[in-house]
Formats: C-alpha cells, structure tokens, sequence
C-alpha cells in the first residue's frame, strides 16, 4: 500500500516538524515526508530533515518580490515532489493563491489558539496576557486546512482545548500548548493520510 507523501513548510526550529517526522519513522503517521522546504536558509527545521535523511530546500525571498511570484516560485517547487499533502509547521509567511491555487484542499495548517481566536503571531504570549487580565481561562490548539488568504480561518479538521488555569508561568503554559501541538497535529495529518490512501486505492 502506497503512503501518502508530505512535504512541510517550515520557517524555524521545527519541532512539529520533528513530531511529524518520528511518527512517519514510527509508522503511526500513515504517511512519509518527503521534503521540508523553509524560507530561511538557515531554519534549524532543515538541519532536522537532513538528520532524518529527508531532502532539505531553501526557497529563500528575492529582494523586492511580489508575495505571489515567491508563491508561484515556491509552488513550482513542491510540486517537484509530488506531494498529497502539504502541512505548515510553524511557517511565518501568508500564502497567496499564487500557492494555495496550486493546491486545493491540500494544505493543512496549525495554530496554537482555539477556532476564531487569537489569528496571527504570538497566539500562546497573547492567550496568556488576556489570562493575566482575567479576561481568558481557556485557550487551545487547532488544525485547519487553508483555502485561501484568511489568517488562521479556514476549515477545522482538529481541535484540544486547554485549561490555563493549571499553569502558573507562561513558559509552563507554553510547554504544555506545544506538547498538545505535536500531538494534535500528528492525530490530524495520520487522519488525512489514510483519507488519502483510501481514495487513491479506490480510484480506477
């Protein structure tokens, strides 16, 4: 049976990256990474790839270009790969359609807040100033899929909610969102994988 391939956009350290690729090592994932692509050259996520033997690919911006010719340059990219699926694993770029109409219903992100809260950057550091107000007991982590450029919008394929109120330090709190990531994401991409796997079978 043929697994389905992934490829992952990564613009940092990448330890979601890492958690996908020890449950494609593992098996658990029902899936193989077969690329991790980052915007950075030096992202620590490329070094981990290396170290799984998974090809490592910097698509680093030109100066002065348009969003969506990078997006089309990063497109043509991936697409060299061949991927069923594409997962964002802590990657710090809005993908134009110049991307995403590459590649419907194939992108999937994650984001460290519950469905319609907290879109963009620093979502953990935000969830606990507004928990420091008393203003938020509760925040979470979700799995999307990414249609189009909405910031953190699209449809939801996988949510855990966390109770704050457990944590007295944000560097607590952090560790925890993190660990519910790894998790969340793994439970979510296995999930699409076997989708994946199971049409391809069935289509003649």
């Amino acid at each position: 049976m043929s697994q389905a391939r992934i490829v992952v956009l990564v613009s940092g350290n990448g330890s979601n990256l890492q958690a996908l690729l020890d449950a494609a090592a593992s098996g658990e994932l029902g899936g193989d990474v077969v690329a991790v692509v980052s915007n950075r050259p030096g992202a620590y996520g490329l070094e981990r790839a290396e170290r799984a033997g998974v090809p490592a690919v910097a698509v680093a911006p030109e100066q002065d270009e348009p969003r969506r010719a990078y997006d089309a340059r990063l497109a043509e990219v991936v697409a060299g790969f061949s991927p069923d699926l594409i997962v964002l694993a802590g990657w710090m770029r809005i993908l134009t359609m110049g991307f995403l109409g590459r590649y419907p219903d194939k992108v999937v992100n994650l984001h460290p807040a519950l469905p319609g809260e907290l879109p963009g950057v620093r979502a953990i550091e935000r969830a606990w100033d507004e928990r420091a107000r008393g203003e938020r007991d509760v925040s979470g982590v979700m799995v999307h899929l990414v249609p189009d450029e909405g910031v953190d919008s699209g449809p939801v394929l996988a949510t855990a909610t966390i109770d704050m109120t457990a944590f007295t330090t944000l560097d607590d709190f952090e560790r925890h969102v993190h660990h519910v990531e790894h998790r969340l994401l793994v439970e979510a991409v296995g999930t699409l994988c076997r989708q994946s796997t199971s049409t391809t079978e069935v289509s003649p």
